[in-house]
């Protein structure tokens, strides 16, 4: 009888959810999502989960040798970059293989006018001095730093109400969970008169919607590139991560790849 194999996923976004749900009724496969914790109530899934940190790289690698996993699937936020390279070492100091299910960037098409930056600090001194409506698509947790352009109005979404004041002096905030469609994006930042939108590349197709609502508006976007990431194997589909599960040769592949940071 082949060993059935334990999986770590690694998660958070749309892909770890839609792998959680690939892998709960396959044959020789135990599964378990972990969340980074950053949302208050994620989704649920049909494996078992869990929601934290593990404590940087050494606990990482207690957790990888207390739990006998056998393989990690790193299905994070593109811009999850410190538990990504945490996930690189920690494999690499156990052995125990490792895969990215990385989204493919989005790329400016025609009609697109974006500001490209490398930083979110960098983003701040695109948005400019003169006061405008900007509509910051990048989550609370960066929100920060903002607060050196008070004289901007901000438009923010949220997936969770927040508990206690923005640290935004001028701001509305909107509710939601994606993923979004492209006429709400688009009647959203028409009905708050945004006149820019602030995102990170994260890719895929969950929340590109406000990126082509942006294009169709003919708004200006100040897009922050991605993080680099230590060298490790990337694929970027479901199907490719249960191909690479099911190869028995990826059990002596633990990092590969060129360094990836678009």
């Amino acid at each position: 009888m082949t060993a059935r194999q334990k999986v770590l996923i690694l998660g958070g976004t749309t892909e770890a959810r839609r792998l959680a749900e690939a892998l709960a009724n396959a044959p020789e496969i135990d599964a378990v999502l972990s969340y980074a914790g950053r949302t208050e109530n994620p989704l649920a899934v049909p494996v078992p989960w869990r929601v934290g940190g593990f404590g940087g790289v050494p606990g990482l690698i207690d957790y990888l040798r207390a739990e006998n996993i056998d393989r990690v699937v790193d299905a994070t936020h593109p811009f999850a970059a410190q538990m990504s390279s945490n996930a690189v070492a920690a494999c690499a100091a156990t052995g125990v293989p490792l895969v990215a299910l990385e989204r493919a960037p989005w790329r400016p098409e025609a009609g697109d006018r974006w500001i490209e930056v490398d930083t979110l600090e960098e983003a701040v001194v695109a948005v400019g001095e003169a006061p405008r409506r900007v509509f910051l698509g990048i989550g609370r947790l960066h929100l920060d730093a903002f607060v050196k352009k008070p004289q901007h109005h901000y438009l923010v979404r949220l997936v969770d109400a927040p508990r206690e004041n923005l640290p935004l002096p001028n701001v509305t905030v909107v509710v939601a969970r994606g993923p979004f469609d492209v006429d709400g994006d688009r009647a959203l930042m028409i009905a708050h008169g945004s006149e820019m939108v602030v995102s990170k590349n994260a890719g895929g197709t969950a929340a590109v919607a406000k990126i082509i609502a942006a294009r169709k508006i003919g708004l200006p976007v100040v897009m922050v590139r991605r993080p680099k990431i230590p060298p490790r194997q990337t694929v970027e589909t479901v199907a490719a991560v249960l191909a690479w599960l099911a190869d028995p040769r990826s059990h002596d592949v633990v990092s590969a790849g060129a360094e990836r940071g678009v």
